[in-house]
């Protein structure tokens, strides 16, 4: 069994806190700023998301460490910066396990603390401890050498082979005569933004992975394990494949929404949140129970996203730029905690907060002195507490390297031209400029879907007084852009160490 590398020191629990609390952290898959009617969607209904805010704590400056997947993920467990571990675009099937199991991680944390620990969904952080995993033998380490007691989900992301189930360390049903295999394609359902290439064989464990099924089961999968241990704290991790395309809600959710399919897959999202805080109910543990919802990057403009623009829907509200990108809808999420007499009820904080502090904060909420690379404790600001905010400066990570950006306060410095992200002129990788001949957004670098040709190589907002990111002010204060990408080469010292995630893009 590997050990875990738990260095750190316990305290007296407070007096406030003599019980520990269960956590659900549910985490949804490029669920954008603007996909929740809480945060201001007309075209989407969403009552058990908006009913959790009314009843915990809404937060509008909450950010996922990187606007792509699997750093976003990496950030969250760890609590450390992904471009220290030269994690930058998805991983995919035959990416190695991301984690050191040497490293500490959130699930690792509460473990040590007594916590019954689970993964259901989207893992999306490599397997084995060397490139090509094989699939047809124990996927190890994985989730388990990483802290959780169980996991059961979609091993990779829902658009990328090989379209399995996976149970802890094994393939759900695979057929040894039938090995999964690289090369070939894996078989084409009715989807065609699935990308078939790559892999072949598996047919029997293939058949067990129904698209319209992901949403029933791995909601019924972690509701069961939370009835199985509601007698000791619990720690549930749920991390969603919804709203990641392909949009593959069930039969009676198509068609529910008014922003298409795109809108059919949040409100099946909704239904998931709501049937987690259903049981929650049902077994008692309401008032014991921090529950946390987020996302782990922005909304994005892909065929689906598209679609849902032309009927009104605002993937990510006013907010610039979408998942991929280091502009504001790359990466600010929704974020809502509850926790009833601990959270006050139907509150807004604009404080900064980010996927990277959970671990600093689940140590201080479980009286344990602790924190990661980069993580910072913003217990009190979940709780609503008086007091200045603990994190002033944040690192943030897009697809490409040469825009991995800085904010401090309210300035937001980027050291590229654009947003980072996808540069397609059309179609599923619609980003960049022409997304923003699109969508109709504003920014002072760009016109008719072009970068202008004296546009700064660098950029500066200021997020208070322009949170659209219209005004490019680089020219206007340069002292304080000189300053954020000195800071930022500090940052990177000593920084990336291996393996190494190649980045990913779509260009025309």
């Amino acid at each position: 069994m590997v050990a875990f590398n738990l260095a750190f020191t316990t305290a007296p629990a407070a007096e406030t806190l003599p019980q520990k609390p269960n956590i659900v952290l549910i985490f949804a898959d490029d669920l954008g700023f603007g996909d929740v009617g809480c945060y201001g969607a007309t075209k989407v209904k969403t009552p058990n998301i908006d009913k959790l805010a009314t009843e915990g704590r809404r937060f509008m400056d909450a950010h996922a460490a990187s606007s792509v997947c699997t750093p976003s993920r990496y950030a969250l467990l760890t609590g450390e910066y992904p471009f220290r571990r030269n994690v930058w675009g998805p991983s995919t099937a035959n990416s190695p396990l991301l984690i050191d199991v040497k490293q500490m991680t959130i699930a690792s944390l509460l473990k040590s603390q007594g916590y019954a620990t689970a993964c259901f969904g989207k893992w999306h952080l490599g397997f084995d401890d060397h490139p090509h995993p094989d699939w047809n033998k124990d996927l190890k380490p994985g989730p388990l050498e990483l802290g959780f007691d169980h996991y059961f989900g979609v091993p990779v992301v829902s658009c990328l082979p090989p379209y399995v189930w996976v149970e802890d360390h094994r393939v759900v049903g695979l057929d040894p005569k039938d090995p999964i295999k690289y090369g070939g394609n894996c078989p084409t359902k009715e989807y065609p933004e699935k990308q078939m290439i790559g892999m072949s064989g598996g047919q029997a464990a293939h058949d067990l992975y129904r698209d319209d099924e992901l949403g029933t089961t791995l909601t019924e999968k972690s509701i069961t394990w939370m009835r199985a241990h509601a007698k000791q704290p619990f720690f549930l991790y749920f991390a969603t494949p919804h709203i990641h395309h392909p949009f593959t809600p069930g039969a009676r959710f198509r068609g529910s929404s008014q922003a298409g399919i795109y809108g059919d897959y949040i409100q099946e999202f909704d239904w998931m949140v709501g049937e987690v805080m259903r049981t929650l109910d049902e077994l008692g543990l309401r008032t014991n129970t921090l529950v946390i919802v987020t996302s782990d990057n922005g909304g994005m403009l892909n065929l689906g996203g598209q679609a849902a623009f032309k009927l009104g829907h605002r993937i990510n509200g006013d907010l610039l730029g979408f998942k991929f990108d280091a502009w504001e809808g790359g990466h600010r999420v929704p974020f809502i905690t509850r926790w009833p007499g601990k959270i006050p009820a139907d509150t807004v904080s604009d404080q900064l907060i980010c996927h990277v502090d959970f671990l600093a904060s689940f140590a201080a909420l479980l009286g344990v002195k602790q924190t990661g690379p980069d993580s910072v404790n913003v217990l009190p600001v979940w709780l609503g507490e008086s007091g200045p905010d603990p994190r002033t400066e944040l690192v943030v990570e897009p697809n490409n390297k040469a825009n991995l950006s800085l904010r401090q306060g309210d300035w937001f410095y980027i050291p590229a031209r654009g947003g980072g992200g996808f540069m397609g002129k059309s179609g599923h990788g619609l980003g960049g400029p022409a997304a923003l001949q699109f969508t109709g957004e504003v920014n002072s670098d760009i016109v008719d879907g072009h970068f202008k040709t004296d546009a700064p190589n660098e950029q500066l907002y200021n997020l208070a007084s322009d949170p659209r990111e219209t005004k490019n002010v680089v020219r206007e204060h340069p002292e304080i852009a000189t300053r954020m990408k000195v800071r930022l080469e500090q940052l990177g010292k000593n920084s990336p160490r291996e393996p190494q995630i190649n980045n990913f893009d779509v260009k025309e």
